[in-house]
Formats: structure tokens, C-alpha cells, sequence
């Protein structure tokens, strides 16, 4: 074999090589992606269920019911709400009227089964994608609600 041909077949060996690791990193971040929606977006767009995505907006007023280490609430953008199922421990600053953010999968029954809950860490902060949702939907109290 020419080295002119051994230095071409050398270059293809390693385009190939590289075209298979980047579909495998890519492979491996579409795996692992989790998109976040608002009780909106699960609501207009029909998100298909067992899923994983994050949930965002608001705890319910009157909405929170606890049966021992599950509890059932509801998180509402404003417009829309979806009802939310959890079995663990919540965090502290979990009530009604915050920001919450939980990650998990839509249920066969319209109710989403949340793996992870997490509430705001302070007074002054929403999570930013609950601020978006909330602005988007025209619900947004401006800076008191940040």
C-alpha cells in the first residue's frame, strides 16, 4: 500500500471513529435531558405519559393532602394545574402559595408521579422557570415575586 493511501485510509479510519463518539455523547445527553413544562404546557401540548420531565409553578391554596409518607397537591401556573403525587420526604420551605419545581413522569391517570420535589430556598427566590411560566401565562406579581 502507497503512503498516500495509507494516510487517507488513516484520516477515514479517524473521521469514522470521532462520528461514532460524538452520536454516543449525544446518544448518552438525549438520555438524560429532562425538559421543563408548566401545568400549561402538560395541559396544551398533551405531554405523552411515563416521560421524565419537570413540573413547575405554584403549590395550590387548599390543595396539599398528606397520607402518611405520601402527599398529593396540586401546581397551578394560574391557568392551568396538574395534580402531583409524591412519596418521600418534602422539603421544609414546601407549602402552599410558593414555587416549586419536581421532576418525574405523567401517570397513565393525568397525574403526575414526582421522583424529586424542590422548593424555593428563601423568600426572594423563584425558580426561574416558574418566573417564565408565570410571565408567559400573564400572571407574573413583578418583583415581589421574585
Amino acid at each position: 500500500m502507497k503512503p498516500k493511501r495509507r494516510r487517507l485510509l488513516f484520516v477515514v479510519t479517524g473521521m469514522a471513529m470521532l462520528a461514532i463518539a460524538v452520536g454516543l455523547v449525544l446518544a448518552a445527553f438525549e438520555d438524560n435531558l429532562v425538559f421543563f413544562n408548566s401545568p400549561t404546557d402538560v395541559v396544551e401540548k398533551k405531554v405523552a405519559p411515563n416521560v421524565r420531565i419537570r413540573l413547575g409553578g405554584l403549590v395550590e391554596q387548599d390543595s396539599v393532602l398528606k397520607m402518611g409518607t405520601t402527599t398529593t397537591f396540586r401546581v397551578t401556573d394560574t391557568r392551568h394545574s396538574v395534580a402531583v403525587r409524591y412519596t418521600g420526604l418534602l422539603p421544609d420551605l414546601f407549602r402552599e402559595g410558593q414555587g416549586v419545581v419536581t421532576e418525574g413522569r405523567l401517570g397513565e391517570d393525568g397525574v403526575f408521579l414526582a421522583s424529586t420535589v424542590l422548593a424555593k430556598h428563601d423568600e426572594n427566590y423563584m425558580p426561574p422557570e416558574v418566573a417564565d411560566a408565570l410571565k408567559k401565562s400573564g400572571h407574573w406579581m413583578g418583583e415581589a415575586a421574585k
